[in-house]
C-alpha cells in the first residue's frame, strides 16, 4: 500500500537522521538518502491527503510566510554574565563556593550562533521561535524544519521544550559566501551572522539550503522529568533524538575547570565550528534553584569569554565615509586576512585624533584584533617594519561626496560636514528609515536603496510611500520582477501602520534612539502634541534630559523637518502612539555606569544623558555596586579601582559602538 510505503520511507529517513547526527554513525550513504527522499516527495506530490505534518520532506524547504509572528517565551530566555580571565573565573566559583558545599560544574562549549526554543506536543515538533528579547521572540518554525539535525519527531510522545543554538559550520559558511561572490552578492561577515540572516528568510527553502546544524543544551522545567543534574538533562536529551554537543565535561573542581578552559582556548580553531568562549554551568538543578537569579542573569552559570586574537596586515589606504549624522570617518583598507573566522578588507579609524595619536600611514604593517570577539580594530603600528615609503595620514578638510567645507565641532575631535543636500547624508538617513527598529520596511537593502536614489525614485523618506507610482518602471530593472515589487510595496504600506515611536526613531532626531522615542511616545501620544512641547516641557520627563530636550526642539523648530512630517501625515503614516510596541531591553538597561577621563567624541553631560536615555544610571564614584566604567584619556585612580575590583571597562569607542546599537 502507498501508504505503508510512505510511513516506510518516514522511519528510514528519521532512523538514518538520528545514525548520522545523534550517534555520529550513519548508516547509509548521501546518495541513498536522497534516493529515499526523492521517492518520498514524489509519492507525497502524487497523493497529498498522505502527507504527515513532520514529513522529512520539510527539510528541503518551500514554505512562504509573510511575517514572523510574535512568541511569548513561557520561562523567560536569560542571557549569562560574562567573566574574561582566569582570576574572575576562579572569583565566580568562590561565590558558588558560599552556598554550595562541593560543587560540580557542567563545561560546555559556547557555540557562535543563535539561541532558539523548540516546542514538542505529543513528540511532534510544533513550533521553533528565537530568543528575541528573552521574552519575546519569533516564530521560526519553518524554517526550523529544514535543520537535519533537529528531530521533527521525538524517540518518546511527550509535550516539552527545549533550549538551544543554530550555527553555521565553516565548510557551510565558506561554501555559502563563495556561491554569493560568485553571484555577485556580498559574502557574510561571519558563520554567526549567516545563520542568524539564514533563519530570519520569509522563504524556507533559503534556509534549507545553507546547511545549518543546532546543538541543544538546556532542559527547562527538567524537574518534571525527574531529571536533576545537567549533565543528566544532556544525556535525556540526546536520548529524545537531540545533537548535543560531544565537548562536554563535567568537572568537580577549579583545577579541572581550568585546565578544559585553557585547553578549548588553544584548540578551538581545530572545531569544524566557531566558539566564542565557554559556558560553566553548576551540576546540581536544585542547588541553580537555590541560587537563582539576578534581574538578566543566572547567579549558578557564568560564559567565559576568549581573548582577542591579534592578525598583522598592510594598510593599502584611508578612505573617508559620510555617516547619516553628517560625521566624515577615515576607514582603513586593508589587505584581506582572517581574524577569528571572518576575512577583515576594513575598519573604522573613528577620527583624526586617533590616527594621529597612533600614527597610522598608509602603507604600514598594522595589528588588528577583534574587540569583544566582534569589531575588527587597530591595535598598533608595527614600526619596525617601516621602509620609509609610508605616507602619513592627513584628514580631509572637505565632505568625500558633496565637496562642502567640514566642520570640526566643539569638544569633539569629529569633522560632520553640514551640507543638508549631502547625498551621503541622505541615504545614510533613508537607509535608516527602513531599518528594523525604525519602520522595519522589508526588502530594503544599503544597495538597492542607494540604486533607488541615484535613480531618483528616492530623495527624502516621503518617496518610499510614493513608489507605488513607479511599479511598472521598478519591475522592468534588472533583479525585479512583479513578485519583489509587490512584496517591497506591501511592506511599505503595512509599515504606515507602526507606533509613533517607531517614526520618531526612523526620523533620526540626534540622540533619539529606540528607548527615548519610546518615552516620548508614551508622554505625548501623537507627533502633533510633541512637537508643540518646550524645552522645560520634554525636560521634566523622566530620562529626557537637557541634551535630548534641545535636540528634539530644534528638530521641530526646522521647517523642512515639519514638511516632511505634514507630507507624511498626508500619506497616512500614522502620528500617533499604539502601545503596542515592546522596546527591546538594552546593554544598558538597570546598570550602574561612572566615567572617567577626557572623553574625545562627546562631553560628560552628553554620554550621561544618553546613557540615561538607553535605561542606565550614571553615579561619581567607583563601588562593588558598579557595572561598567567608561574611560577617556587619562582615567586616573577610578579606572585603577575598577581594575582592582574586577569591574568590566568600556573604553570610549567601545561605548560608542554599543551606543549606535540602538540609534
Amino acid at each position: 500500500m502507498i501508504e505503508t510505503r510512505m510511513k516506510e520511507l518516514i522511519e528510514i529517513l528519521n532512523q538514518a537522521n538520528y545514525n548520522y547526527y545523534v550517534l555520529d554513525n550513519p548508516t547509509i550513504t548521501d546518495q541513498e538518502y536522497d534516493k529515499y527522499l526523492r521517492e518520498l516527495i514524489k509519492l507525497e506530490t502524487k497523493y497529498p491527503e498522505l502527507k504527515q505534518e513532520n514529513s522529512p520532506s520539510e527539510r528541503v524547504g518551500g514554505t512562504v510566510i509573510d511575517s514572523f509572528n510574535k512568541i511569548v517565551h513561557e520561562v523567560p530566555m536569560m542571557s549569562l554574565s560574562n567573566v574574561f580571565n582566569e582570576s574572575e573565573i576562579i572569583n565566580f566559583d568562590d561565590k558558588i563556593k558560599k552556598e554550595v558545599p562541593n560543587p560540580s560544574y557542567v563545561m560546555e562549549l559556547k557555540i557562535d550562533g543563535l539561541s532558539v526554543s523548540l516546542l514538542y506536543k505529543n513528540g511532534k515538533l510544533v513550533r521553533g521561535a528565537t530568543r528575541g528579547d528573552g521574552v519575546t521572540g519569533e516564530d521560526i518554525t519553518h524554517n526550523v524544519k529544514t535543520i537535519k539535525s533537529i528531530p521533527l519527531t521525538l524517540n518518546r510522545p511527550l509535550d516539552i521544550e527545549v533550549r538551544g543554538e543554530i550555527y553555521m559550520s565553516k565548510k557551510s559558511f565558506n561554501d555559502l559566501n563563495e556561491k554569493r561572490i560568485k553571484d555577485g552578492e556580498e559574502p557574510f561577515a561571519n558563520p554567526r551572522n549567516a545563520a542568524a540572516g539564514s533563519v530570519r528568510q520569509l522563504d524556507s527553502s533559503i534556509a534549507a539550503s545553507r546547511n545549518l546544524d543546532a546543538f541543544l543544551y538546556h532542559l527547562p522545567g527538567a524537574e518534571k522529568y525527574d531529571i536533576h543534574t545537567q549533565s543528566d538533562a544532556l544525556e535525556f536529551m540526546k536520548s529524545l533524538g537531540f545533537v548535543v554537543n560531544p565537548n562536554i565535561k563535567l568537572v568537580h573542581n577549579i583545577d579541572e575547570l581550568l585546565t578544559f578552559t585553557n585547553y578549548w582556548t588553544d584548540h578551538r580553531d581545530e572545531l569544524p565550528y566557531e566558539i566564542d568562549g565557554i559556558v560553566i554551568k553548576l551540576n546540581d538543578l536544585n542547588s541553580q534553584k537555590k541560587l537563582g537569579f539576578t534581574a538578566k542573569y543566572p547567579k549558578w552559570a557564568t560564559a567565559y569569554k576568549f581573548p582577542a586574537t591579534l592578525v598583522l596586515t598592510k594598510l593599502k589606504d584611508i578612505k573617508f565615509t559620510v555617516g547619516r549624522t553628517g560625521q566624515v570617518t577615515p576607514n582603513a583598507i586593508l589587505e584581506p586576512v582572517i581574524l577569528m573566522g571572518s576575512t577583515i578588507s576594513k575598519t573604522t579609524l573613528h577620527n583624526e585624533d586617533y590616527v594621529i595619536e597612533r600614527d597610522i600611514r598608509i602603507g604600514d604593517t598594522i595589528a588588528i584584533k577583534k574587540a569583544g570577539d566582534v569589531i575588527p580594530e587597530v591595535v598598533k603600528v608595527i614600526e619596525e617594519r617601516r621602509d620609509g615609503s609610508e605616507i602619513p595620514f592627513e584628514m580631509t578638510k572637505v565632505c568625500p561626496i558633496c565637496g562642502s567645507m567640514l566642520v570640526r565641532k566643539e569638544e569633539q575631535a569629529a569633522y560632520y560636514c553640514v551640507n543638508e543636500h549631502c547625498d551621503a547624508k541622505k541615504i545614510e538617513g533613508l537607509i535608516h528609515f527602513v531599518s528594523r527598529n525604525a519602520m522595519n520596511i522589508d526588502g530594503f537593502g544599503d544597495r538597492i536603496i542607494e540604486d533607488f536614489y541615484n535613480m531618483g525614485y528616492l530623495k527624502s523618506v516621503v518617496d518610499f510611500y510614493n513608489l507605488y507610482k513607479f511599479k511598472e518602471e521598478l519591475m522592468e530593472l534588472e533583479g525585479f520582477g512583479e513578485k519583489s515589487i509587490n512584496n517591497l510595496l506591501e511592506s511599505i504600506e503595512n509599515s504606515k501602520k507602526n507606533s509613533l515611536e517607531r517614526l520618531l526613531f526612523a526620523l533620526g532626531i540626534r540622540y533619539v534612539g529606540n528607548k527615548t522615542a519610546k518615552i516620548l511616545a508614551q508622554n505625548f501620544k501623537d507627533m502633533n502634541n510633541l512637537s508643540k512641547q518646550s524645552f522645560d516641557d520634554l525636560s521634566k520627563v523622566k530620562d529626557i534630559g537637557d541634551v535630548i530636550a534641545k535636540s528634539v526642539v530644534d528638530y521641530f523648530n526646522n521647517e523642512n523637518n515639519l514638511k516632511i512630517i505634514n507630507d507624511l501625515k498626508e500619506l497616512n503614516i500614522n502620528m500617533k502612539y499604539l502601545g503596542t510596541d515592546v522596546l527591546t531591553e538594552t546593554e544598558f538597561s538597570g546598570k550602574t555606569f561612572v566615567l572617567t577621563g577626557s572623553l574625545e567624541n562627546t562631553t560628560r553631560d552628553e554620554a550621561k544623558e544618553i546613557i540615561e536615555s538607553l535605561g542606565g544610571n550614571v553615579t561619581g564614584s567607583v563601588s562593588k555596586k558598579t557595572d561598567v566604567v567608561i574611560t577617556g584619556a587619562n582615567p586616573g585612580s577610578k579606572y585603577d579601582k575598577a581594575i582592582k575590583l574586577g569591574i568590566t571597562i568600556w573604553n570610549e569607542q567601545e561605548f560608542i559602538d554599543k551606543v549606535n546599537e540602538y540609534k
